[in-house]
Formats: structure tokens, C-alpha cells, sequence
């Protein structure tokens, strides 16, 4: 924002909550906090300096502009303040590294004929949830054994509206479904077995292991030994399982227990899960940014990103330490799960030996990755530090990367392999089918794809969307030197956008000995995190531009302009491109040549030689 003085825009803070968000001059988000009173808060930043951490002086000097959104409440702000955390991902925010989300198994009472299912989503519904889970195995084998045992439905028909309008699938084929989408079992039968299924999930295995020894003993009566032998299984399974299925709606105790680590910048964050008296599994997280921050402090921030991204909140927290914002958090945590959550932070007795022992377990684990953890960040961040310090950039956050593939000039594509605080981003990948350019010209197909990918990245800005496209990066890598560095300069330069671009320069092995930047060759030591790093990019833009080319090659998927010829099938295309270069040198034959080449005749190589003269 050209026009955004801080101190004017200090003066017309409202006295309202609200959340703030604080910009970069790339317009990047890199920090996102709340307040009771915007006006207070936000002012604080840019008060007296001695008065804030190292850590904020130095994001406070980054600071082009500031906005915010007013809230009726700061209960309200703090739901903002995780959502916006969790979608922009801020460098100077306290972040849950680990995004893991716990599964649970759904049962849609809400319908005619209920189904049940695997979801990390508990919505406000008619639905009955279970869990959680800590890890999708437990999950599919009771599914497994429910369609066994009892023949629920797992399909996504739309009954009763949809009864008989199509053949019964396989599971009803092999006894695990009753197969209510043709009718052969009524809603109120259908109603009684789903009652037997959450008799099941809640815990109650009696019956069904009572009707398991019947079927196998009658069976083993009849000499059907091999039917005997899948009933005693199936009993080995629900037994296996029975201490394992808890319904979120159990009136027995329900609890987390988070304790902390800290070492050296990094922190682990150890989180029991304690359902109907028993502890239901553990996991460990890693918080970044927590460098100069109070434990209090850590240990909420943690509170607000993980119970935000999980559908399940325990009816108790016992924490480790006072956080805070405590009654606050406690406040929207029990707003989430629609009964009051308590925050506890116990001093005597069997709660505080648990809180120990999950102090203990964290304690442990950061002591066990702290190497590696050192060693990734060196790898990562680090090595994209370094590579800044190299090109005397501030910051390098993003990085793309683009390669040209093809095969003698046929079937151009082009791939963008995007990395992000020296991790591959593999959801912002993107592939291109180069439209434009025929023939072997890799110049052109980066013109082209660099064109494509920037220009719609600026439409989209303009119009305020949020995509990949949107997020330019804070540098371009190109494989090749100044020929291609050049190319895409001239892209950016016509589209009014500035970013910079960076070539690798190749010696005569093709290997890589320095970088091509701002019209200068820069040496590169070859033994660095950096160099590492940009062999990792320059391999995976690669990999990923083979990868679809091959894909492309191994199916009816690629159209050529010789598919548009007739009389020419798909063996006289393919012998036409292993002969000839490209489709410049196919153009330029004469009828004789094209004649005497493996399944061609003159009236196809006719055909040919018309179509290309057609086209001019």
C-alpha cells in the first residue's frame, strides 16, 4: 500500500476487539493477533522499542501496512485469530507444525437407512460420532467387522428415494450387505440392526459375542468347520476391539493431558488422551516460532491451533501450566463442544502423576529428535537463509522452479514445482500443456507457460481470490542460465510485476558451478545447505516435468496435430515420430520421402504432405 502512513493510520484505531493483521512490503501476512481493545494493542508495536523482544523489533521492522477486522466480542476474535493463523500460516506466529487430525467413525442416524463411515469432520448433525482414533487402521477394521457382523450399508444411494433403480453391489454378493437399496430388507428391520451397531460402538460387545458362539457352535455341529472358523474370528476381532470403541457421548471421564518440552528454540507438546478412565493413545506435536515466547503463551497457542483443526473437545484439559487467555479459550472451547470444558492445572494426586508423565514423554522425544530437528531445519530454513544471504534477499520464503519437457518437439509440457521454507510444496504444484509453440522450442514453451501462469495469478489478485496463482514467489529459479533468466524477466517486465530471477549456470559435465543473477554469474559453494537445496528443486522440477510427460505419452490423452490427418492411424503417427525431429522437419518433406517411410503409402503420404500445405 503506497499511500499507508502507520502513525495516521495509528490514529483511527477503533476501541473495539478485533484481530490485526500485519503486512510486509510483498504484501505477505506475517503475523496475525487479537485484542480486547484493537486500538491498545496494536499500538504497542510501535511504541517504544527497547519495551519489545528481538523477535518483534525485528518483524516490526518489517511491517509496510496493518489492517483489521472489528468483532462484538473477544470471544469472537479469538475464532477469527485461529482461522486466519491457520489459513496464512504467519512467519512471526507461534505454529503447529504437526497438522494431524484424528479420525472418528460416523453413523448417519439422520437418514432412512442409516450408514456408517470413516470422517475427521463432527458436524452439528443427526449423526452419532465415535472415537477418536489415533491412527485410520482401527478405523476401516471396525468398519470391516460391522459390515461383517451386522450388514450395513456403505453406499452413498439416496434411499428410500432410490430403492430399485439398479442392481445390488458386491458386498450384498458376499453376505455384507442386506442390500436395503432393492427393498430386501425393511426400514424398521433395517432400524433395529443399525441399534445393534451402536449398542456395539458404545461398548457393549455381550450380544454379539453371545451370537458368535451360538453360530459357531451350531456350525461346527453341522461339520461346516471352515463357517465355524470365520465366527471364531470375527470373535477374536470384537474382543480384540473392546477396549478400544468409546463414544463421544460417554458420561465416563474424558480428558486430555498436554505437558511441554523446550530446548534449544524447539518444542514438543505431549497430548494423552484419557476416555472412560483409560488412557486411549498419545501423540507429540512441534511447535516453530517459540524463540523469546513464555511457556504460558506456547502452551495456549498450541491450545488454540489444535482444538480449532480436531472435531473432538474433551469435557477437562489438565495442562502442565497456567496459559494464557485461559478463561477465554475455556469460554470458546466450550462454546465447540456445546458443554462446559474445564481447564485445570493440578498440583496433588493422580492428575498431576499423569501430567508428569506426559512432561516426561516430551521431555523424552525432543530429546531423541533434537538432532534430527536441528539437521532438517540446517536443511530447510537454514539453507534458504543461506541462498538469500547469497543474492542479498531479505527473505526467501517461496521459491518456484519451471522445466520444459518433450519428445523431439512433440507433446510440449511444462511444470512449476514450488517450495516453501526449503519444503516442497506438492499441493501448489502445477502442470501446463503448452498450447502455443510446435517444435523443440524450449524459449517459447517457458514464454508461454511463465506467461500463463503469472497472468492469471495477477487476474486473480485483482478480483481478490486466494489460490497458489496469487502467492507470487520471492524467487524464480530457471534451470538454465542467462537465455532462460532473460525470457522470464521479459514476461514479468510486460505483466508490470517484479520478482526475482535466478539461473543456474552449468559447467561442461552440466553440472551446476553458479548462479546467473541480475545479469551476473555468482559463485556457489558446491558443499553448502544452499547448493544441497537447489540440487533437491532443480531434481523434483524435473521428476515432476518427466513424470506428466510420461503419463501423457502412456495414454490416448495426447492429441497431436498429425491425429488431424487423414488417413493416418496411430502406427503411421508413431512411425512418423520416430523418424522425423519434430513437426517443422515433417512439414518440410517431400511426398516420395514420406512415402517410403514403414506403413506408409503414397496416398497417405499424399494426405500428409496436403494437410501441412492446408495450414499455410
Amino acid at each position: 500500500m503506497v499511500d499507508f502512513v502507520i502513525d495516521e493510520e495509528l490514529k483511527k484505531l477503533p476501541e473495539q476487539p478485533g484481530v490485526y493483521l500485519m503486512h510486509d512490503a510483498s504484501d505477505r501476512i506475517i503475523y496475525v493477533g487479537k485484542a480486547k481493545i484493537l486500538k491498545n494493542r496494536v499500538r504497542q508495536y510501535f511504541q517504544n522499542p527497547a519495551r519489545l523482544s528481538p523477535k518483534i523489533r525485528k518483524m516490526v521492522s518489517t511491517i509496510a501496512w496493518f489492517e483489521y477486522i472489528v468483532v462484538d466480542t473477544e470471544l469472537e476474535a479469538l475464532v477469527l485469530e485461529c482461522n486466519l493463523i491457520k489459513e496464512h500460516r504467519p512467519k512471526y506466529n507461534t505454529m503447529l507444525k504437526d497438522d494431524k487430525t484424528y479420525p472418528y467413525i460416523k453413523v448417519t442416524t439422520g437418514e432412512a437407512f442409516p450408514r456408517v463411515m470413516m470422517t475427521r469432520e463432527q458436524k452439528k448433525d443427526r449423526a452419532r460420532y465415535f472415537g477418536p482414533y489415533t491412527n485410520g487402521v482401527a478405523i476401516n477394521d471396525t468398519i470391516d467387522l460391522l459390515r461383517k457382523l451386522y450388514r450395513i450399508r456403505t453406499c452413498n444411494k439416496a434411499l428410500p428415494k432410490e430403492i430399485g433403480k439398479d442392481r445390488p453391489c458386491l458386498y450384498h454378493q458376499i453376505r455384507q450387505c442386506d442390500a436395503p437399496c432393492m427393498g430386501y430388507i425393511s426400514q424398521e428391520e433395517y432400524a433395529k440392526t443399525v441399534d445393534k451397531v451402536l449398542t456395539f460402538l458404545n461398548g457393549d460387545y455381550s450380544e454379539v459375542l453371545g451370537v458368535l458362539k451360538e453360530k459357531m457352535l451350531a456350525a461346527s455341529e453341522r461339520l461346516a468347520f471352515e463357517e465355524a472358523a470365520e465366527y471364531r474370528d470375527l470373535a477374536d476381532r470384537v474382543r480384540a476391539l473392546a477396549q478400544k470403541q468409546k463414544a463421544t457421548d460417554t458420561k465416563h471421564d474424558e480428558r486430555d493431558i498436554l505437558a511441554m518440552a523446550l530446548k534449544d528454540g524447539h518444542c514438543v507438546i505431549q497430548v494423552f488422551f484419557e476416555r472412560g478412565g483409560k488412557l486411549l493413545g498419545r501423540e507429540h506435536y512441534h511447535m516453530t516460532g517459540v524463540a523469546e515466547r513464555q511457556d504460558g503463551d506456547i502452551l495456549a497457542d498450541f491450545v488454540k491451533q489444535y482444538y480449532a483443526g480436531t472435531p473432538y473437545v474433551p469435557k477437562e484439559l489438565l495442562l502442565e501450566l497456567p496459559i494464557s487467555d485461559e478463561a477465554l479459550i475455556a469460554e470458546w472451547l466450550s462454546a465447540k463442544k456445546g458443554q462446559k470444558v474445564t481447564l485445570r492445572v493440578p498440583k496433588i494426586g493422580d492428575k498431576e502423576r499423569l501430567v508428569l508423565l506426559a512432561k516426561q514423554n516430551a521431555e523424552m522425544v525432543l530429546s531423541r529428535d533434537l538432532e534430527k530437528l536441528t539437521r532438517e531445519e540446517q536443511r530447510t530454513t537454514g539453507a534458504a537463509e543461506e541462498l538469500a544471504e547469497l543474492l542479498g534477499l531479505t527473505e526467501l520464503r517461496r521459491m518456484e522452479s519451471y522445466d520444459i519437457s518433450n519428445t523431439s518437439g512433440f507433446h510440449n509440457v511444462g511444470s512449476m514445482v514450488v517450495f516453501e521454507y526449503g519444503r516442497a510444496k506438492k499441493s501448489d504444484y502445477r502442470k501446463f500443456r503448452i498450447k502455443g509453440v510446435s517444435g523443440p522450442n524450449d524459449y517459447a514453451s517457458m514464454e508461454e507457460m511463465l506467461t500463463r501462469r503469472f497472468l492469471h495469478g495477477k487476474q486473480d489478485r485483482e478480483q481478490a481470490l486466494q489460490n497458489s496463482f496469487t502467492r507470487y514467489p520471492d524467487l524464480i529459479l530457471m534451470d538454465g542460465g542467462k537465455g532462460q533468466v532473460h525470457i522470464a524477466e521479459q514476461v514479468l517486465e510486460a505483466l508490470g510485476l517484479s520478482v526475482p530471477v535466478c539461473g543456474m549456470v552449468k559447467d561442461d559435465h552440466h553440472r551446476t558451478r553458479g548462479l546467473y543473477f541480475r545479469d551476473r554469474e555468482i559463485p556457489i559453494d558446491t558443499h553448502g545447505e544452499g547448493f544441497a537445496l537447489l540440487t533437491r528443486i532443480q531434481d523434483e522440477t524435473h521428476r515432476f516435468a518427466i513424470e506428466y510427460h510420461k503419463a501423457l505419452r502412456g495414454t490416448a490423452q495426447v492429441r497431436s496435430v498429425l491425429d488431424d490427418i487423414p488417413g493416418v492411424g496411430e502406427k503411421r503417427r508413431r512411425a512418423l515420430m520416430r523418424y522425423y525431429q519434430s513437426l517443422d522437419a515433417i512439414r518440410q518433406a517431400e511426398v516420395e520421402e514420406l512415402a517410403g517411410l514403414p506403413g506408409m503409402n503414397r496416398r497417405a503420404a499424399e494426405s500428409v504432405y496436403a494437410f501441412f500445405r492446408e495450414q499455410h
